[in-house]
């Protein structure tokens, strides 16, 4: 981000002035500015001067300069300012929403100290921070405020995060303190959060971490938890000053800090999560910054300084214009301004979650934004200011937006649709289609209000093309969903979202109601729909008609107008709705009834008086009746009953008029007698339950009010008695009796005769009831009550008439029941038959008939096959064994496998039609295997020949034909029918024929005849892959003669004979193609090749042109040259690269000298510049004369090259003479040397090397050497012949190396003496250094031999005295080794004991070492773990060697978690009081003190132990330098808590001394910085329990778990400590690594905590003294004195105190006597001890007062 200066908006003056605050208004209009004279600035958001008003103090009496204002800040809704001023106050001004508004005091806060800052976070909410370092929380609204939290160091800085949702304290003493209002889910602690080195004067909470600076010149970023992530250090810059105020930017991406002339900017860089400083804005003469104020959109940033200046800056990472329409400036990664530049209007575009936005578009008429950043998406309404951001994870750029809706934006991706609302930060339902187009998806959000809905929101859309789905998408439900017959083009919803209407592609129009999934076909032909805007009437056009349906609840009620062209739009503006028609080039306007528009809305907004006064204003017509049933059913369901009863008379409905009037006769006479709503009297709730037609609702309301007569009443009137009856019988009526006989009687005189048999057959009257059934014309209902009752069917008369009666009604089935009761088996069979009740028939026929059951099975399928029950009856033919029939029913029925089995099962001709029917089925099913089986069974073998070959499968078809054909009928057939095929053209079908009978090169004759090269080749691959590339060329060839170039390159290619293709281009001049099909197939090479062959066909200029196109010039020249065309290299050369001339004249030369033409290859390499080669041309060829020709001619030193090669020519001829006086000639003697040498002539190469190079005679002496040693004698005797050989020569060098030479294992006493000899003559003859050499060469080798004397007196020759000393020692001669040095070489002596002690050490003689070195025995013995013997031996030499041992081992002993021992050995060492052993000590400590299950009478011993281990330390301390030092307070602290230990061990085991243990329990709480604080408090709650003090058992064991859980979680910060506040109990104590409990001793403490919490009786709270304190604090909690503790229990002695000689110990009488007679009475000796240590420690060894067993 960069700062760029806008302009000064306050001056600055001379002296100081400081600029106290600044703030800017949440709408970005006013800007306030608060000077040192205490008036407040307003200005606009263009930085003019627009208002101001003074400020006042808390009393004016002080006077106007009593008090600064330190801080301000805007209220939410810009229209108030609260001042935080020095006086304890905050004034909270109203200014208005207009300039120059009068400013009034709304609220003001009195507070107990001065306000440093405040911030206004929301509407009521003032959150300030106070110099006393209070945080704390006004509320406008009830003008009262209250303490978020406090501190003990004044406020200095006071922010909040971008959300407003928490803040940030920092604070004098450097901490930083974090507070949430609102938990936003990120799991960020609450608290103190860190301490920064120096007070946060600049504090700053950015989107990620928290930068923070102060006087150190150091800005440091933080963490979320208070980490350090960065540090940027300005401290070694002299022009730095202390860092004063820090901003941060609404976004949080960014922050300035202001100092001394200098803002510093740093921006948030989200991918590598740092902060990145930006360069500083530096400004001469600005002086210290003291107020910094950034604008709420993020554009502006203002500063006020020390001297009363305001600057304005502008603030952009970068700007843009869009379209040139709008300017985009991007305040910040996540922020940006968008700026209409036509109207000025400005919108802040903004991710909420803090992302980078990477673009912005404004699409759909430049009226929506749409921005993306890496994880969503954000979108926009210019017009009504509403923004969006959802999450929408890296899609590619994929979507498709569409903004037909100006609520919701409909994105498309990946056929998902997704709905933006705007301000919504949340997807609308997405959902699955394919469908993008707007006309096809309908949404309605919230558009019109309705009763008793808040939140509509509903979406229409296409499924598939037949298909609409309707979705809830605020409750996330399916509504319903709409099959359709024919495609749709069309759908749109209501505004309300309950009616849908859709059009498909036969332009029928369909309305759907979502409520009750009714759908209705409205219009044919229609060409355009539409809602009319704020309404439910629909304008749509049917071919030449308008049609409008004013009330779509009746859509049957359609007004329509005849217009002659189309309408093309819907206007309705000001009251007014317009139906916009073409009439060829007219514009025609048809005005809708506004009336009728008027009272839909009235019906939806509910005024149901203002719909009827205007319905009853209309003449009555379709749509009016449709109106007024409209209102009728709603009004009826309001119960507004008299304008009911209005719209019954307007529809001429006179009996509802007539009971509605009666209805609201009853409602206003209940309203007039007993007041209240008439219309729930129970009375007109029954009426209109009837008029519902709901009379059970009506008779419920009768009987709740005992009405039952009126319930009667009702149903009489209505004829309903079997109701009637119900209720007098459920209430026991008197009347009961009389109201059956009148039932009754009515029903006779109505004609009821079934209803009347019924009542009789409930009475009981049998035979009464079927008399009237019969009389009814009801035979089977008498038939039935017969049957059901043996009496009747006693009755042969009664039954004779039944039967009679069904047989007349024709209810045969029913008689043959009754005949069947009456075992009339015949009747009951021949009554079954005739009415088709087969299944009956069977059964009775199965029990009465049996031989009648195959013959009625026969029957019963006929009737089923006559009933068409095909299917059916196929079993009924097979029971009956009606095989033929069987088969004709299955395959009427189509039942084919059915049919199948049983044609199998029959023998004979009579069953072969049937196969054939059968198998054409299964064909037709492509069912061919099981046809062809039918087709063979039925002898049709010629069919399913037929039948493969219409399908297609000849392979099937052949394998038929070859079982009923001869081969050659086969053959001749396929043959035939493949050129039948191929003579209409089916090649594909001709290829199967002629591949089925195996004749493929028929095929390929046959695609070859009509030049079907593709199949040719593919033919050709499949049958004869070895002919392939053969075939390739042939038809590349002929096509080539037919000049099909491109069709031959391709068959050349697919031969792969690419020089073929490309010649094929280059003999036809096509040199472009030549080289494409060598650039695309070849190499490299080939293309260069074929550019080389083009441009030599061109030859000049054009050739240099083309290669340099292709870049390939020079390698064109290299091919020339590669092909010997010298000429045409030449040509190019001299075009364009002249400096190859000489290179293509050498390579000339090189062929001319290959060609044997040797005096033209002298002239061109004389050309190329290379006569040297010339000159080795003719050496090759031995022409000497030639070669001395050209050599003296042109290269002169070549000269000596030509005598070499005469030379060599000569020695190669055995004449030596000659060659080397050619080679003496040619300044060459060396070359004559080792032609000598080669020769084998080492007396000439020696001669030729001491005349001509003395200097190289040496090493030729010695090749001749190695030369003599590999073909003399070899080993032992040849090198001591040759070395004696050059002693008697006196060459002593080559003698000393040779006897060096000899090696011999077997002989060691010759090894030896040639050795020595080699020595003795080195040190005769040899230089100095030679001898040295040679003596350490043969020193080591007698060493190795074991020849230490020898070796040893050979080093002591050359006096090498170190030398001969190491052999010694190695020789283990350690004498020999002292005494050569002590007489030779004093200074070796302590070089020769260091290495007896090593020797000693490396072979483990420790015992040994003790006499030589006794501090390396002891390091020994102490690496070794002989620790034991290692003090012993320690303990001999004096205390401080014994001590560095006893730590060492106590060291050890610590680590191997061995703490009771290394105090053991302390005990038997004593402790010196070494400032080096007190971390030892300490630690000694620590390690007994975390030991678990050590407070019982069995640990005494060991806190004993540990007591008078401290005991003897803290004497021996007090007389050392450390006396008084806090290392001596520590070890005094140490003592006291290890003689509370053990006293409480010694007291554990004695009954009376039960509660003395608990106060020690309870007095090492005060020492938890040294005792673990959950072993401490779990003891102390134990022992508190056990002696009854359940008070402080709770506490303490409450507290406990409390340590528990935080050490769970790793921190204290969260730890409750209320309950210690004035005790001397520590707070800030060191975490336990882990817990001194198991976790099931932990649940019990837990329950056992839970169940005293329940007793009411327990006071929480610890127990007080005389001094109102905690009984157990040393330190009284009202004055501040300390008492000191009882050195029995700790507890503090306030008056009967029992007092020691020593200084500060004392101990309360009444635990003193107590613990005396304890000691007395029990005899323990532990207790006793105790007060031996007491007697010891308090009293100098002198026995206390009162106490002596002894």
């Amino acid at each position: 981000m960069q700062l760029r200066h806008l302009k000064t908006l306050l001056t600055p003056q001379e002296g100081a002035a400081k600029v106290t605050c600044m703030a800017w208004a949440p709408n970005s209009t006013k800007f306030a500015v608060c000077t040192v004279d205490r008036v407040v600035l307003l200005y606009d958001e263009q930085g003019e001067r627009r208002d101001k008003f003074s400020t006042k103090p808390l009393d004016s009496k002080y006077g106007k300069q009593s008090y600064v204002v330190n801080d301000m800040a805007f209220s939410p809704d810009s229209t108030k300012i609260a001042i935080g001023q020095s006086d304890n106050i905050i004034f909270v001004y109203r200014i208005g929403e207009d300039w120059g508004d009068k400013k009034v005091i709304c609220n003001k806060f009195v507070q107990t100290s001065a306000v440093t800052h405040l911030l206004w976070l929301e509407e009521h909410s003032i959150v300030y921070g106070l110099i006393d370092g209070k945080i704390r929380l006004a509320n406008t609204q009830t003008n009262k405020s209250a303490t978020i939290y406090g501190t003990e160091s004044c406020v200095v800085s006071l922010t909040s995060n971008a959300s407003g949702k928490g803040i940030l304290s920092g604070h004098a003493d450097g901490t930083v303190v974090r507070y949430f209002f609102v938990d936003e889910g990120s799991g960020d602690s609450q608290g103190k959060l860190l301490v920064h080195p120096c007070p946060p004067y600049a504090l700053a909470w950015g989107a990620n971490s928290i930068l923070v600076g102060g006087c150190d010149k150091k800005v440091v970023a933080y963490g979320r938890e208070g980490r350090v992530l960065q540090t940027f250090d300005y401290s070694r810059d002299r022009t730095e000053r202390e860092l004063t105020v820090a901003t941060t930017s609404p976004s949080g991406q960014s922050v300035v800090i202001g100092s001394y002339n200098r803002l510093r900017v740093f921006n948030w860089a989200p991918r590598r999560s740092v902060w990145d400083e930006a360069k500083p804005k530096e400004i001469l003469n600005l002086y210290t910054v003291t107020s910094l104020c950034w604008k709420k959109d993020g554009s502006r940033l203002c500063a006020g300084t020390l001297c009363g200046g305001v600057e304005l800056f502008d603030c952009c990472l970068r700007r843009a214009i869009y379209k040139n329409k709008f300017e985009m400036t991007y305040v910040g990664l996540s922020q940006v301004i968008v700026k209409n530049l036509s109207t000025g209007t400005r919108v802040v575009l903004k991710s909420y979650y803090g992302y980078e936005i990477e673009e912005v578009k404004i699409l759909g008429k430049d009226r929506y934004l749409v921005a993306h950043t890496s994880d969503t998406l954000l979108l926009g309404d210019l017009l009504s200011n509403k923004l969006s951001e959802v999450r929408w994870p890296g899609s590619g750029g994929n979507e498709k937006f569409f903004f037909e809706n100006e609520t919701a934006c409909m994105i498309f991706n990946a056929g998902e649709l997704s709905l933006v609302e705007y301000s919504n930060n949340e997807i609308l339902g997405p959902v699955r289609t394919e469908f993008m187009s707007p006309h096809l998806i309908s949404v309605r959000l919230n558009e019109r209000k309705q009763r008793g809905v808040k939140d509509n929101k509903k979406l229409a859309y296409l499924v598939d093309m037949k298909t609409i789905t309707i979705v809830d998408l605020a409750g996330g439900c399916n509504l319903g969903t709409i099959s359709h017959d024919s495609k749709i083009d069309w759908l749109e919803l209501n505004e309300t979202g309950r009616k849908l209407l859709f059009r498909d592609k036969k332009l029928r129009l369909h309305l759907y109601d979502v409520e009750s999934s009714l759908k209705t076909t409205v219009l044919s032909f229609c060409s355009f729909v539409q809602w009319v805007p704020g309404s439910d009437v629909v304008v749509a056009q049917n071919r030449g008609n308008l049609c409008i349906w004013y009330s779509i609840d009746s859509p049957e009620s359609i007004t329509m107008f005849p217009i002659k062209g189309d309408i093309v739009d819907l206007e309705r503006v000001d009251g007014k709705t317009d139906v916009i028609v073409t009439e060829g080039v007219n514009t025609v306007t048809y005005t809708l009834d506004e009336g009728l528009i008027e009272f839909g809305t009235a019906v939806d907004d509910g005024d149901y008086d203002r719909a009827t006064a205007f319905l009853e204003t209309l003449e009555m017509s379709t749509e009016t009746e449709a109106m007024w049933k409209t209102l009728s059913k709603l009004v009826l369901e309001a119960r507004q009953l008299h304008i009911a009863e209005r719209c019954f008379a307007a529809l001429g409905d006179v009996s509802t008029v007539r009971f509605l009037h009666q209805t609201n006769q009853i409602a206003d006479k209940v309203s007039d007698e007993m007041g209240g709503d008439g219309t729930k009297f129970y009375q007109v709730k029954a009426q209109m339950a009837m008029l519902d037609k709901n009379f059970k609702a009506a008779e419920m309301h009768y009987t709740e009010q005992n009405a039952i007569d009126e319930a009667i009443e009702m149903y009489q009137e209505l004829h309903m008695w079997d109701d009637c009856i119900a209720v007098a019988e459920a209430k026991g009526h008197p009347e009961l009796d009389a109201l059956r006989g009148n039932y009754y009687q009515w029903l006779t005189e109505t004609g009821q005769d079934e209803k009347a048999g019924e009542v009789k057959e409930n009475q009981g009257d049998f035979q009464g009831a079927i008399n009237l059934y019969l009389k009814a014309g009801l035979p089977a209902k008498a038939a039935r009550l017969a049957i059901s009752r043996p009496e009747i069917t006693n009755n042969s008369d009664t039954v004779g008439r039944i039967a009679a009666n069904l047989i007349k009604g024709e209810f045969y089935e029913r008689a043959g029941d009754l005949y069947e009761k009456i075992r009339n088996n015949q009747r009951a069979l021949e009554c079954y038959c005739k009415g088709g009740a087969f299944r009956k028939a069977v059964e009775l026929a199965r029990l009465a008939f049996p031989a009648e059951v195959v013959k009625l099975e026969e029957a019963w399928g006929d009737y089923l096959v006559q009933q068409k029950q095909m299917d059916a009856a196929i079993n009924h033919f097979i029971e009956a064994g009606c095989s033929l029939k069987a088969i004709e029913a299955a395959i009427a029925a189509r039942q084919w496998k059915k049919a199948v089995p049983i044609l199998e099962s029959q023998e004979g001709l009579a069953a072969g039609k049937y196969y054939v029917k059968i198998a054409q089925y299964y064909a037709n099913i492509q069912e061919y295997e099981v046809a062809e089986q039918l087709y063979v069974k039925g002898g049709h073998i010629k069919d399913a020949i037929d039948m493969y070959t219409t399908a297609g499968r000849w392979e099937e078809a052949h394998k038929l034909a070859v079982e009923c054909m001869t081969e050659e009928e086969v053959m001749a057939l396929y043959i035939s029918r493949a050129q039948e095929l191929e003579g209409d053209g089916k090649f594909k079908e001709a290829e199967r024929l002629f591949a089925t009978v195996k004749q493929p090169d028929l095929a390929i004759t046959m695609y070859k005849k009509n030049r079907m090269f593709d199949d040719v080749i593919r033919m050709v691959a499949k049958h004869h892959p070895d002919l392939l590339s053969e075939t390739h060329l042939h038809l590349a060839k002929e096509l080539e003669a037919e000049s099909r170039f491109s069709e031959a390159e391709y068959h050349f290619m697919e031969a792969e004979d690419l020089k073929a293709a490309v010649n094929m281009y280059r003999v036809n001049n096509m040199w472009e193609d030549a080289y494409r099909v060598a650039k695309s197939h070849g190499s490299a090479g080939v293309q260069k090749q074929v550019a080389y062959l083009w441009a030599r066909s061109l030859g000049g200029e054009a050739a240099v042109k083309l290669l340099n196109k292709f870049g390939f010039l020079e390698n064109a020249i290299e091919s020339a040259l590669n092909n010997f065309s010298f000429d045409f290299a030449f040509d190019l050369a001299r075009l364009s690269c002249k400096e190859k001339i000489p290179e293509i004249h050498l390579k000339h030369a090189m062929y001319l000298e290959d060609e044997g033409k040797f005096p033209e290859a002298e002239v061109e390499f004389i050309k190329a510049g290379k006569p040297k080669e010339a000159v080795f041309m003719y050496v090759h060829n031995k022409d000497w004369a030639s070669a001395q020709r050209v050599a003296e001619g042109y290269d002169p030193d070549s000269v000596s090259e030509v005598l070499v090669g005469q030379a060599k020519f000569c020695f190669e001829q055995k004449d030596f003479q000659k060659a080397e006086a050619f080679l003496l000639r040619a300044q060459r003697p060396e070359l004559a040397v080792k032609y000598y040498k080669d020769a084998d002539m080492w007396s000439d190469a020696m001669r030729i090397c001491k005349e001509y190079l003395p200097n190289k005679l040496s090493m030729l002496q010695e090749e001749y050497e190695k030369e003599t040693s590999k073909k003399g004698i070899r080993g032992v005797e040849g090198l001591l012949e040759q070395a004696r050989e050059w002693e008697q020569s006196g060459e002593y060098s080559r003698a000393v190396e040779w006897y060096l030479k000899v090696k011999d294992d077997s002989n060691v006493v010759l090894m030896e003496k040639c050795w020595m000899k080699a020595a003795e003559l080195a040190i005769k003859f040899l230089s100095g250094d030679r001898a040295v050499e040679v003596t350490q060469v043969v020193g080591p080798r007698l060493t190795h031999l074991g020849k230490y004397n020898a070796a040893a007196e050979l080093y002591l020759n050359m006096d090498l005295i170190k030398e001969a000393i190491d052999v010694f020692i190695e020789g283990e001669e350690w004498n020999k080794a002292k005494r050569v040095a002590k007489e030779l070489k004093p200074r070796y002596e302590d070089y020769v004991d260091q290495k007896y002690k090593e020797h000693l050490k490396n072979q483990g003689k420790v015992d040994s070492l003790v006499g030589v070195d006794v501090m390396a025995a002891l390091d020994m013995y102490a690496e070794r773990g002989q620790w034991q013997k290692c003090l012993d031996t320690a303990s001999k030499q004096n205390f401080k060697i014994l001590h560095k041992y006893v730590a060492l081992y106590a060291t050890r002993l610590i680590k191997e978690e061995e703490a009771l021992k290394a105090l053991q050995l302390y005990i038997q060492h004593g402790a010196p009081p070494n400032m080096q052993n007190f971390n030892i000590y300490k630690r000694l400590f620590l390690d007994l003190i975390n030991v678990p299950d050590t407070d019982g009478p069995e640990s005494y011993r060991m806190w004993a132990d540990l007591r008078n281990f401290l005991l003897q330390l803290c004497e021996g301390v007090s007389k050392s330098a450390e006396a008084n030092s806090p290392a001596h307070e520590d070890f005094e602290q140490m003592l006291l808590v290890a003689h509370y230990y053990a006293t409480r061990s010694a007291t554990r085991g004695v009954e009376p001394l039960v509660s003395v243990a608990a106060k020690l329990s309870v007095s090492l709480l005060r020492h938890t910085e040294l005792v673990p604080a959950d072993k401490a408090f779990y003891e102390a709650g134990l022992a508190c329990k056990a002696v009854g003090w359940n008070n402080m058992a709770f506490i303490f064991l409450n507290h406990f778990l409390d340590l528990c859980d935080a050490v769970d979680e790793g921190t204290l910060d969260a730890l409750d400590h209320t309950d210690f506040l004035d005790t001397d109990i520590p707070f800030e104590v060191p975490i336990p690594t882990k817990l001194c409990v198991t976790d099931a001793q932990r649940e019990q403490i837990r329950d056992w905590v839970l169940m005293v919490s329940m007793d009411h009786r327990l006071e929480q709270v610890l127990p007080q003294d005389e001094r109102n304190s905690y009984e157990a604090s040393l330190v009284a909690a009202n004055t501040g004195l300390r008492s000191l503790p009882c050195v029995l229990t700790g507890y503090p002695v306030l008056r009967n105190k029992i007092e020691f000689s020593a200084v500060g110990k004392m101990a309360n009488a009444e635990d003193w006597n107590k613990f005396l007679m304890a000691t007395k009475t029990t005899h323990s000796p532990e207790c006793r001890d105790v007060l031996d240590f007491i007697s010891q420690w308090c009293c100098g060894g002198q026995p206390a007062s009162g106490f002596s067993f002894h």
